[in-house]
């Protein structure tokens, strides 16, 4: 057993021993955090636990096929007591987006750099492509049966968190996973399809007048894209239509990165996404945000005049360091 997974078992024996669990994940879920909750959930059940999934946000429409996905509560804090709180994917606590987690016996599973390791056990495996691949582990650890649930819930979560399987991290690990799930008998085509071949219309529209209106920086080496209400009105949808697009970009040769801002009304909500070693997560810690080397973001609630070519510059010098 590496030093990577040295806390399985205290978590496994954690889970084993107890019977009532609370499961979350950080705010605005995305197909590696629904997918993680959904399948340790699923294998607690199995094993007689009492769970409940509790997130700040409701998850977005593309993932409506998620098997129990209706079971998933939407809650801005937690008064209940549980025998322990499993907290997927949130670098700090403060990620979840839900109150009232304070206090209680953590267990802190998570994938992504600069974690703060504020579980009373923490899991942490930057190593790992998706945190479903720490929950397929774990799940393998308790003695749950892997199911076409969990396997559909595990392939989604890993699928959208490696962009699709172009992002780094991805290793032998990885696939053996995927076989295994593969083995189950679903059909990873038709998982796929449900992911990427069901937006609405609107979206359709979105991505041509953002790809319509995107701005090429840094010797054309940076891709910028900028979205907000109006724009999503004359497009005839909604936020959740967004998800992806970000990565749209990065199919040109030349762009190595890829900056997306977006209004909101809590300020400029950043995304970035690159390829290759072009490292856009130490842009987002330079800006209190986080993610991988190849994805990451961060809001800025308090713009100034020259925030967004600052963020620019920074991105730029993520690029000039990559080919140094």
């Amino acid at each position: 057993m590496t030093p990577a997974h040295a806390e399985l078992p205290q978590i496994r024996d954690t889970l084993l021993k107890g019977c009532s669990f609370l499961l979350t994940s950080h705010a605005r879920p995305d197909g590696d955090s629904l997918g993680s909750q959904l399948a340790l959930a699923e294998a607690l059940r199995q094993l007689g636990k009492q769970v409940r999934i509790i997130n700040a946000d409701p998850a977005p429409d593309v993932y409506a096929f998620l098997p129990d996905l209706s079971t998933i509560e939407i809650a801005a804090s937690v008064e209940d007591s549980f025998d322990a709180v499993v907290i997927l994917e949130c670098s700090d606590l403060s990620r979840a987006g839900v109150g009232g987690l304070e206090g209680r016996p953590l267990i802190n599973i998570d994938h992504h750099p600069g974690n703060a390791m504020y579980g009373d056990i923490n899991w942490h495996d930057v190593s790992a492509c998706a945190c479903a691949e720490m929950v397929f582990e774990l799940v393998t650890a308790l003695g749950a049966h892997i199911t076409p649930a969990i396997a559909t819930d595990v392939y989604v979560a890993i699928l959208t968190d490696t962009g699709s399987f172009r992002h780094a991290n991805i290793t032998a690990r990885t696939f053996e996973i995927c076989r295994q799930i593969a083995e189950t008998g679903i059909d990873p085509a038709a998982v796929a399809a449900h992911v990427f071949n069901n937006g609405s219309l609107g979206r359709l529209r979105l991505t041509g007048i953002l790809l319509d209106r995107m701005r090429l920086e840094h010797h054309r080496r940076i891709a910028v894209l900028a979205v907000n209400d109006a724009m999503l009105t004359e497009a005839g949808c909604d936020p959740d239509d967004l998800e992806g697009i970000v990565n749209l970009p990065l199919a040109a040769q030349r762009v190595r990165a890829v900056v997306f801002f977006k209004e909101t009304d809590k300020g400029l909500r950043v995304s970035l996404r690159s390829k290759e070693g072009v490292d856009v997560r130490q842009v987002a810690v330079s800006f209190g945000g986080g993610g991988h080397l190849n994805a990451a973001g961060f809001t800025v609630e308090h713009l100034a005049p020259d925030t967004r070519g600052q963020i620019l510059a920074r991105v730029a010098t993520a690029i000039t360091g990559s080919d140094e």
